[in-house]
């Protein structure tokens, strides 16, 4: 931050009062109108308020003014993904490209529209950049080209480049597989069938929220673009906000919170906290539907703070393959958080990490989480729709079966793939590189 004037607004970001930090913002912009860090801090404000039409404007201003600034360029394609304008987006990454021939951030968001196809002289481009590439624009650049070379079948040379990248990646994380499973164990220590025997009273009994949990990469951006296909359903985005009150309420240590807080909770402070989660997200439900669904994938991981305060909101899991599941986050460059995903048996731990701690929440929850299997998903659209729709009480409407057409804004990487009619072509992509996933096998056991 190189602007002090600006550490007020920082700081309110980082504490999530988004309000706060827009009106901070836009009094700093009366006297300052043309600064280029407030009008992109008041762009990304926008975007991750959910407001991704606004911030492309804003974002377009800044541009008018600083036309440029290669990495605005590169967020302004990021945001037009998100809203489905493919050749937009592409137009602005090649700007950024020609501003800029080595930002990597450029070449991976081409990549991550996941239908686009490099030609020969991108590949050439990549391969030149990458021996004086900085460590950020390296990374980037070897899973755009694990990509390139993905869809000319050149598998292991793909996967090399898949490989290199998630090793730079994982040299700037502090993730540890042990403390994923200590903390699982933990959990499954703690809520127990008697605890939650114990806590029946309590929560906000609104039935607004869907929660869609799992791992990223398994469908689960396919299951809610279905869902908020239906007249009754908005999807808005992977919400932040039960991680949140999670923090808020064990700020010193994160492992505490099921251990020592969880079941301190009051019945009235359970409403509460329940209360709290849907005025923290009901601006971003803009459509007036009765149901709104929250897809952070990670949110599994509170299933049990979940039930204990929003009683009557429904959670889906989606699941896939596990090689393929796990494979896809392997050769995903996430922009944030899943610091799992660099190496293959950090991933792989964390996938049995995860079925474990699902089927044990099948035992302590009885029927309260409904399952979705991607591959059967694909394999009998109709007939997981009609399912899926009756564990969330919703009649059948055929615009659920037709969700590639609907227009709304999808904020996660599979933001082109499910503006497609549903397709086979991901189930045994693994496959091909199945020869080096060794470790992923070994370290996933059981649960392949």
């Amino acid at each position: 931050m190189s602007n002090p004037k600006l550490f007020e607004v920082v700081a309110a970001l980082r504490e999530d009062r988004l309000p706060l930090a827009e009106q901070k913002l836009r009094a700093y912009l009366v006297a300052h109108p043309g600064d280029l860090e407030a009008l992109s801090i008041l762009a990304a404000v926008q975007a991750q308020r959910g407001e991704t039409l606004g911030a492309i404007e804003a974002y377009q201003a800044v541009l008018k003014r600083h036309p440029g600034e290669p990495k605005i360029w590169a967020l302004l394609g990021h945001l037009l993904k998100m809203a489905g304008s493919r050749e937009e987006a592409i137009k602005a990454y090649r700007k950024a490209l020609a501003l800029r021939p080595g930002l990597g951030e450029a070449w991976w968001g081409l990549a991550d529209l996941k239908t686009f196809h490099f030609t020969p002289e991108d590949v050439a481009a990549m391969q030149a950049r990458l021996a004086a590439s900085t460590p950020e624009d390296g990374w980037h650049l070897h899973f755009a080209l694990g990509k390139a070379l993905e869809d000319r079948r050149e598998y292991e040379a793909s996967f090399g480049h898949y490989d290199k990248g998630n090793a730079l990646c994982r040299r700037t994380k502090t993730y540890r597989a042990d403390d994923a499973t200590k903390y699982r164990e933990s959990l499954q220590s703690v809520l127990t069938p008697d605890f939650f025997r114990r806590r029946a009273d309590g929560g906000c009994p609104a039935p607004d929220p869907i929660f869609i949990v799992g791992l990223p990469r398994s469908g689960s951006t396919l299951v809610e673009q279905i869902l908020a296909s239906h007249s009754m359903v908005e999807g808005t985005a992977e919400l932040p906000d039960i991680f949140a009150l999670a923090g808020r309420l064990s700020p010193r240590d994160w492992r505490l919170f099921y251990p020592q807080v969880v079941p301190s909770l009051t019945p009235q402070q359970r409403t509460e906290l329940g209360e709290e989660y849907l005025a923290r997200t009901r601006s971003l439900r803009k459509l007036g539907r009765p149901y709104f669904i929250d897809k952070q994938p990670n949110n599994f991981l509170q299933i049990g703070f979940i039930a204990l305060i929003l009683p009557n909101a429904k959670i889906i899991d989606v699941r896939r393959h596990p090689m393929a599941c796990c494979f896809a986050c392997f050769k995903q460059h996430f922009i944030r958080g899943q610091e799992f995903a660099y190496s293959q048996t950090d991933v792989g731990r964390y996938y049995a990490d995860y079925v474990k701690l699902m089927a044990h929440y099948d035992d302590v929850l009885p029927g309260r989480i409904h399952r979705v299997q991607y591959e059967a998903l694909v394999d009998d659209l109709e007939g997981t729709v009609h399912r899926l729709l009756d564990y969330c009480g919703l009649p059948f409407e055929e615009s659920c079966l037709q969700y590639h057409a609907n227009e709304r804004v999808v904020r996660s990487a599979s933001a082109e793939q499910v503006r497609r009619p549903v397709y086979r072509d991901a189930v045994e992509q693994w496959r091909h590189y199945e020869p080096w996933l060794g470790p992923l096998k070994g370290a996933l056991g059981p649960a392949l």
